[in-house]
């Protein structure tokens, strides 16, 4: 129930958030797909926590690094 309230605020940021902020995600999946993903693969709180993971990774300071 949580996971899907939360994917619906994803989906909610993917329309309105502005091209300039979505286009920076250097990951493929980008960081809200791969959030959407995670959140129906392993639920909220497994999936809450890889989210932060590749949050941390794609913004300052890592600036994109991915760690293999």
């Amino acid at each position: 129930m949580l996971s899907k309230l939360l994917i619906r605020i994803i989906r909610l940021y993917q329309l309105v958030a502005p091209a300039s902020v979505r286009e920076r995600c250097r990951f493929d999946p980008s960081c809200s797909n791969y959030a959407i993903l995670a959140l129906e693969k392993y639920g909220v709180w497994k999936g809450l926590q890889l989210i932060v993971d590749r949050l941390q990774r794609c913004c300052y300071p890592n600036e994109g690094e991915d760690f293999p």
